[in-house]
């Protein structure tokens, strides 16, 4: 079994996708999407297969992939905003590089803006996202090793946090800052 070097959780317009890919450039391994799996795997967009066939089945789908992509991806992951809901799910994150994105509403709305296909947004997404995050935030730190926030950041900037919080400057080829040099002398 191989498993994630780092593993991506928060809400939708965290910036898991794209600091992601960034991050798995970086360290020079592969990325992969549980929400792309599931697309791929069901053949259509999540929100038809939210709609067609109810949000159980999709979380049906998310575990499997999420299973599935923890056994088998040795890159860098990043998992649904919802992933963390199944108790299972969280069970397998127990004691993997879980970094929790966390994003203001403010942030979230500009990256995913309040028309996109985001079943769980549709109607009212403000109050809709801060609902979620009421109910999300604890388990995202429960999972989480490491916390960053994404305020007044780039996604570049939030990788490079993500590889100190997880000390993996090396495995990037990066020497670390000379602050943290001294620090660790």
């Amino acid at each position: 079994m191989t498993s994630p070097l780092v593993v991506l959780v928060g809400p939708p317009g965290a910036g898991k996708s794209t600091v992601g890919a960034l991050l798995a450039d970086r360290l020079g391994v592969g990325y992969r999407d549980t929400d792309a799996d599931i697309v791929a795997t069901a053949g259509r967009p999540i929100a038809e297969i939210f709609i067609d066939e109810g949000e159980p089945h999709f979380r049906a789908l998310e575990r499997t992939a999420v299973r599935d992509a923890l056994e088998s991806h040795p890159g860098v992951l990043s998992l649904g905003g919802g992933a963390i809901l199944d108790d299972g799910t969280r069970k397998l994150l127990a004691g993997l590089p879980v970094v929790f994105l966390d994003v203001q509403l403010a942030d979230a709305v500009k990256r995913v803006g309040l028309d996109a296909p985001r079943p769980l947004l549709a109607v009212n997404p403000r109050k809709q996202w801060r609902e979620l995050m009421e109910r999300r935030r604890p388990l995202y730190t429960e999972v989480a090793r490491a916390v960053i926030s994404t305020a007044e950041r780039t996604p570049a900037q939030v990788a490079e946090a993500i590889l100190d919080a997880l000390e993996l400057r090396q495995a990037a080829g990066q020497t670390p800052p000379a602050a943290h040099r001294e620090e660790q002398a």
